[in-house]
């Protein structure tokens, strides 16, 4: 008999608004109530995205070099503030790695809350 996988979870309660954990694949985020999952791995340099924050205008910030990814596309909205160990301006290389993230965007998926979980779908 065939079973479905177990699908990506995070209880409830380790998530409060602000909040961004890890489930499985994803790097779920907790938006002043507003539940979304974004695939983990940063475009820039594959920093977790798990490990980031969200910012005053609602997007997930890389907690290594500061980009910014719009939680509704995907797509990255302000390109890194460094590269590699360096954290500084870097306007030409930024603005590159930006447009990568335009095309290349993280894949968004529905979180729901079931029971004491927080679901991706």
């Amino acid at each position: 008999m065939d079973t479905a996988p177990e699908p990506d979870r995070v209880p409830a309660a380790d998530l409060p608004p602000g909040a961004v954990r890890p489930a499985g694949q994803w790097a779920v985020v907790n938006d002043r109530g507003r539940l979304v999952a974004v695939s983990r791995r940063c475009r820039h340099q594959l920093a977790d995205l798990a490990q980031g924050s969200v910012d005053a205008e609602g997007c997930l910030v890389c907690p290594w070099h500061q980009a910014r990814y719009d939680l509704h596309t995907g797509e990255m909205v302000s390109g890194p503030r460094g590269f590699l160990g360096y954290h500084g301006p870097t306007p030409g290389y930024s603005g590159l790695v930006k447009v990568l993230g335009q095309l290349v965007r993280l894949r968004v998926r529905r979180a729901v809350r079931r029971g004491e979980d927080i679901v991706v779908t």
